[in-house]
């Protein structure tokens, strides 16, 4: 799934992405001496906010927009356009970090074979991103719209990854890590924009699913989307979203015999 990241409406309206990442950090807990790798790091603002404690960081991501803005924000950072999947630095790190993000690489065993090889060993990795059951009802309503209106759209499965704790751990374990912590949580979470905040949310993240829809059957979509919705996730004039995120502490304790 490719599509082209707005930063400047990611930091207006969807800045609760990064901005829920301090819990994050604090568990990631970066020391003086550390050399870290943020893998996601979208227009780097929990990139700075580990610089201040670590020795060297250094911030991927895959699109080349929000790198861009990363780049003109923190100069003092290093920042590098590239693929989770497939990144290759010279460096090895004492930890990889990544916040919202991974649910979007639908090739896990790929991205996790990146992190182990960036690590050294002892080294860890930590993670926060959409777990099994994220945003399933505005998912479900939005594919159901598009069924009812004979809209083709792409499968979601090959556009987001909602893993269950039980099958990340295992897909790390397979791959060289030994799982410290693991836990998938509810987290409700407001939509800036008041009742444009749904609206706002899904011609976000969820404008891929609407590919093979003009632009006036998109908006009609999103309307019924939003009346669908209405007495489930619309609090007063705030909309809620049904996020549900797991959370990742491994240590690496062997090399993986992927490549």
């Amino acid at each position: 799934m490719k599509f082209t990241w707005n930063p400047d409406l990611y930091s207006d309206k969807h800045d609760f992405v990064y901005k829920f990442g301090d819990e994050l950090v604090a568990l990631l807990n970066p020391a003086a001496n550390e050399r870290i790798l943020d893998l996601g790091c979208g227009t780097g603002e929990l990139t700075s906010s580990i610089s201040k404690s670590c020795a060297e960081i250094v911030g991927v991501d895959n699109s080349a927009e929000m790198i861009r803005s990363a780049r003109s924000t923190y100069e003092e950072i290093s920042f590098v356009h590239g693929d989770a999947r497939d990144v290759r630095l010279d460096t090895v790190f004492d930890a990889v970090f990544s916040s919202s993000v991974l649910h979007w690489v639908t090739e896990p065993d790929r991205a996790i074979t990146t992190i182990n090889r960036h690590l050294r060993m002892g080294g860890r990795f930590v993670a926060e991103f959409g777990g099994k059951g994220c945003v399933n009802g505005i998912i479900s309503t939005l594919t159901d719209i598009l069924d009812s209106h004979g809209k083709d759209y792409p499968p979601v499965s090959e556009s987001l990854y909602y893993p269950s704790i039980s099958e990340y751990s295992h897909l790390l374990e397979t791959h060289g890590f030994e799982v410290r912590l693991a836990m998938l949580f509810d987290r409700p979470t407001e939509l800036k924009g008041e009742l444009d905040g749904l609206r706002n949310f899904i011609e976000m993240f969820f404008v891929w699913l609407f590919d093979n829809v003009s632009a006036r059957d998109r908006a009609t979509c999103i309307t019924e989307a939003e009346e669908r919705l209405r007495d489930t996730l619309l609090h007063g004039s705030t909309w809620m979203a049904d996020y549900r995120r797991i959370r990742i502490l491994a240590i690496k304790v062997r090399d993986c015999c992927v490549v």
